[in-house]
């Protein structure tokens, strides 16, 4: 479920709303990519105190262990809430990452699509004979001699039908 900014500014402290609010939308295109990685990092550490915070809550309610600490440092109202703006704000960031790893491959690719015609392009000109002396042309590609047998489909199993004709026409002789 996604929260709204408002709702985010009520629920998050103010050190976790400063690294949710780098995740939205115009200031996530401003950040690169090391310092999204760092990003994702500090997103993925606050979310992991959080969700720590929302299992031992839980236990409480349930009866299953005792409160831990006499409080809880900073706000302790709404942490399941918390946990699902930090993981949206998580998942912005990962898609941010593989969008620009996506562009930088694509970038790679179109480099390396252009060498290759390039040199493919390079090899169709033959160069010209150079003015130093040489012997002969040097080595010279050999065109492959042996004939490709290509049997078309109506003739296969032909010959060995053939034997089997001839064969019975030789039984019934004699």
């Amino acid at each position: 479920m996604s929260h709204s900014r408002a709702t985010e500014r009520s629920i998050l402290t103010d050190d976790q709303l400063e690294m949710v609010d780098k995740s939205h939308h115009p200031e996530i295109y401003d950040i690169d990519a090391k310092a999204l990685r760092d990003l994702q990092k500090q997103i993925r550490s606050e979310k992991g105190k959080v969700r720590t915070l929302v299992r031992q809550r839980q236990r409480e309610l349930r009866g299953k262990a005792e409160a831990r600490g006499g409080s809880f440092p900073g706000n302790t109202e709404h942490p399941l809430k918390r946990k699902q703006a930090l993981s949206a704000a998580l998942k912005r960031v990962n898609r941010e990452l593989a969008r620009q790893r996506a562009l930088e491959a694509r970038a790679s690719n179109v480099d390396a699509a252009r060498r290759a015609l390039a040199a493919r392009r390079q090899a169709s000109f033959v160069n010209p004979a150079s003015s130093d002396r040489t012997r002969s042309d040097g080595m010279q590609p050999i065109p492959n001699r042996r004939r490709r047998n290509i049997i078309p489909g109506s003739q296969i199993g032909s010959v060995s039908k053939a034997t089997k004709v001839a064969q019975a026409k030789k039984d019934n002789r004699g």
